[in-house]
């Protein structure tokens, strides 16, 4: 037995011989409870043990390594480093949507993690722990999951985790809540002459802002919020009736749209009365021509023309629009338009500049549910009331045949 009693505090091990060779076994010091006597009699237990062969060699101790911080990082090096060198091909609010979902909702659960801890029980931790906040809906907390997802790919890609586990872990399951959008002439006649009495009625600080030219364009012409914002007089060919998308968020969202004879009629009053019309000018700019926020499309142009145009739906005894009408279900609202008017579903996909029929076809078949007066109702709204542009319901016309008649106006009848 070795004890070494000049240290303050002292350390205790065995010395003795077994399998042919001297043997070294650490003990302890005497912090951890060991003493000359308890020493002396563990070395008696050892030895017993080697006589009747039980004794076996210790283990070592398994050496653990420090992590490699570049195969193995933690989640918020990787995710910065993703968000910084991605930001740049995303819109405003793109940047803005995903780094509120990295900074308020990801990097506080899985801050600290490295990649090889974010296995598919850790996602779905992170998962029950939002549905117990109850902060976020359903289709927000899978949206975080869904951008964890795309973080963690580029970490497959570059061969530092074998498989993506949000591609595996179960998301929110809720109802899919029931498609919104405008399907009616009077409800979209409503929403655009309530637009119009607001561009009338503003003070001369706000008269920039178009508000019946930008939900026209918004109803009309399908355009993503992000697109309307960004869009420029050079893209605008009045002439020849067509919008081309070049701001978009996907690659089919880089498109030609041909303009309904209606939304032609909205943007050349819009541009008689523009202060800025040159070809780099925005078409839709705020007071000091930069573009407009996505809020301030919500709150400034689409909640006050809802609010005046459900007045004027009561004045005709007209039930009110949907709820949860938002920018976005206004360019659904030019899918239903489409189908009314007898457009093929692929010829749709390419207007709305989608990938997935899916939407297309759910409001294909809701659209085929009209009766004839409705469908009749919504051509004459968009300018093309000539029966013979409508045909039989079972041939679905191209783009540009539908787009051909004359325009005509808009109003509550």
């Amino acid at each position: 037995m070795i004890f070494d009693e000049r240290r303050k505090n002292p350390a205790f091990a065995l010395r003795f011989r077994a399998f042919g060779q001297r043997q070294y076994v650490t003990l302890g010091t005497a912090e951890d409870g060991w003493t000359l006597e308890r020493a002396n009699e563990e070395l008696q237990n050892v030895l017993a043990d080697v006589r009747r062969g039980r004794w076996q060699l210790p283990k070592p101790k398994p050496v653990v390594e420090a992590p490699d911080e570049d195969r193995d990082p933690t989640f918020h090096v990787f995710a910065s480093e993703w968000f910084e060198e991605n930001t740049g091909s995303w819109s405003e609010n793109t940047r803005v949507d995903y780094g509120w979902q990295l900074s308020s909702h990801l990097l506080p659960f899985f801050e600290n993690h490295r990649l090889s801890q974010i296995t598919v029980r850790e996602i779905e931790r992170y998962r029950a722990a939002k549905v117990r906040e109850g902060i976020l809906a359903p289709v927000s907390i899978n949206k975080t999951i869904t951008r964890l997802g795309q973080i963690l790919e580029r970490a497959v890609r570059w061969e530092m985790i074998d498989r993506n586990p949000a591609k595996l872990a179960e998301k929110v399951k809720a109802p899919k809540p029931k498609p919104v959008w405008l399907d009616r002439a009077e409800h979209i006649a409503a929403l655009l002459d309530a637009a119009g009495e607001l561009d009338r009625g503003a003070r001369k600080d706000r008269q920039h802002v178009a508000r019946r030219a930008m939900l026209a364009t918004l109803v009309f012409g399908g355009l993503r919020i992000g697109e309307m914002t960004a869009l420029t007089w050079r893209h605008v060919d009045l002439t020849a009736g067509r919008i081309h998308v070049r701001e978009s968020k996907t690659d089919a969202g880089v498109r030609q749209v041909d303009m309904l004879p209606a939304l032609r009629d909205e943007l050349l009053a819009w541009k008689a009365t523009a202060r800025s019309t040159g070809p780099n000018d925005l078409v839709f700019p705020t007071s000091t021509g930069q573009e407009f926020g996505a809020t301030n499309l919500r709150k400034r142009v689409l909640a006050p023309a809802v609010e005046r145009a459900n007045e004027l739906l009561a004045e005709a005894g007209e039930v009110p629009l949907p709820e949860r009408l938002t920018p976005h279900k206004l360019r659904h609202t030019f899918a239903s338009l489409l189908v009314a008017l007898g457009v093929d579903p692929g010829a749709v996909m390419d207007q709305l500049g989608h990938t997935d029929p899916t939407f297309t076809l759910r409001v294909y078949r809701h659209g085929m549910r009209r009766d004839q007066q409705s469908k009749a109702a919504l051509r004459e709204m968009v300018g093309l009331d000539d029966p013979q542009l409508a045909g039989p319901p079972s041939e679905p016309r191209s783009v540009t045949r539908a787009f051909s008649a004359d325009s005509r106006g808009l109003s509550l009848r």
